[in-house]
């Protein structure tokens, strides 16, 4: 009788703990210039709502409800999904759209929710470079980019009592098993928990 040889585990991604995330968005809160503005809406809401980097690029000054706190945000495939976000993220958005977004625009910005220096649409490189420069400055934090606060995201939910299927619709999964790795990385971080504070783990 042959043996199959044991599947590989699906790599579990990096997260941020609550506390480290906290200390991320406080890092970024710190400035009041157009930059320092957009980039802490931009961390704020891809923590809050976890949309993907290229889905946060793409939204429009008219794809924010903000009486409703909601994002409408195009996702895979040009499906639309609604996904809300907190106070905390709509106080950044403001102060970005009041007293930011209005320096940086010029004659071609358009709609774009999102501006770079030079007045056109957020390219998703700077995000990137962004959020991997700023996890630097917490110590203890896994270096990781925009995708991984959509890992965080997905984990704080289902750490605070947010059902699979709830997440899986906020991040615009097409099947739960691509939400499923969320669990997994829950469990994970209950059995660190345990064992650290466990007498008998």
């Amino acid at each position: 009788m042959l043996l199959g040889s044991a599947k590989a585990g699906r790599e579990l991604p990096a997260v941020l703990d609550q506390e480290q995330a906290r200390e991320v968005l406080d890092v970024a809160g710190a400035g009041a210039e157009p930059k320092e503005l957009r980039d802490q809406a931009v961390l704020e809401l891809l923590y809050a709502t976890g949309v993907r980097v290229s889905e946060l690029c793409a939204l429009d000054v008219d794809d924010v409800d903000r009486d409703r706190r909601v994002l409408r945000v195009m996702g895979k495939g040009r499906k639309q999904r609604s996904v809300p976000f907190g106070a905390p993220a709509l106080r950044a958005l403001d102060r970005w759209c009041v007293h930011g977004r209005p320096l940086l625009m010029r004659e071609g910005s358009g709609a774009a929710l999102f501006l770079g220096v030079r007045g056109g649409r957020l390219d998703p490189g700077t995000v990137r470079r962004m959020v991997h420069a700023r996890l630097r400055q917490v110590e203890g934090a896994p270096d990781m980019g925009p995708h991984g606060l959509r890992h965080t995201a997905a984990t704080h939910l289902l750490e605070g009592g947010a059902d699979l299927r709830s997440v899986q619709e906020l991040l615009g999964h097409a099947s739960l098993s691509s939400t499923q790795i969320y669990t997994h990385v829950s469990i994970e971080r209950l059995r660190a928990a345990y064992r650290q504070a466990h007498p008998r783990a």
